[in-house]
């Protein structure tokens, strides 16, 4: 039996004060289990027929936060989540996050505000910095949802030779 797996690619942004990018996904959405409200993850989203990775997180950045880049950012980690609650209408989903650095911006991407509210369930853009991801208590989940873990990985040691694999 093949597993119909939701495909998509996400960005690790970072500011030059090592703040990352993150957006609040609001249920439903595949990034959402059914029992959460929200979710704050990685700008990004599905990849399309036809697309590799690169060119559906091109795709994805631009009209999401308006960010363009040129370069190929290093593939950083690896998240592969199988559970029918997880992604609806899917067995599962696939996470590649690419990391990106950049100075701070306010995002504004070629899609309005009420397009992203409507077909993306996306309802909020926030910089956070590693201390407050740490020591959120608010109602909403983070993915993957122990992000200060590989995130701290990250800001310390860099990039890594080859993707991290990430659980839940």
């Amino acid at each position: 039996m093949t597993l119909k797996l939701r495909r998509a690619v996400r960005a690790i942004i970072l500011d030059e004060d090592d703040r990352v990018l993150l957006c609040r996904f609001d249920f439903p959405h595949p990034a959402v289990p059914a029992q959460a409200k929200a979710v704050w993850a990685a700008p990004g989203g599905g990849i399309e027929p036809g697309e590799d990775r690169l060119t559906a997180l091109r795709r994805e950045l631009r009209e999401e936060t308006g960010l363009v880049i040129t370069a190929d950012p290093p593939h950083v980690w690896h998240q592969e989540i199988v559970a029918v609650d997880q992604a609806p209408g899917f067995d599962g989903l696939v996470n590649d996050y690419f990391l990106i650095r950049t100075n701070h911006f306010q995002p504004r991407g070629e899609l309005t505000d009420d397009h992203l509210a409507a077909e993306e369930n996306l309802g909020a853009f926030r910089w956070w910095r590693l201390s407050e991801i740490a020591g959120h208590t608010g109602a909403e989940l983070f993915s993957p949802r122990d992000l200060t873990t590989p995130l701290t990985a990250l800001l310390t040691a860099g990039a890594p030779d080859q993707p991290v694999h990430l659980g839940l």
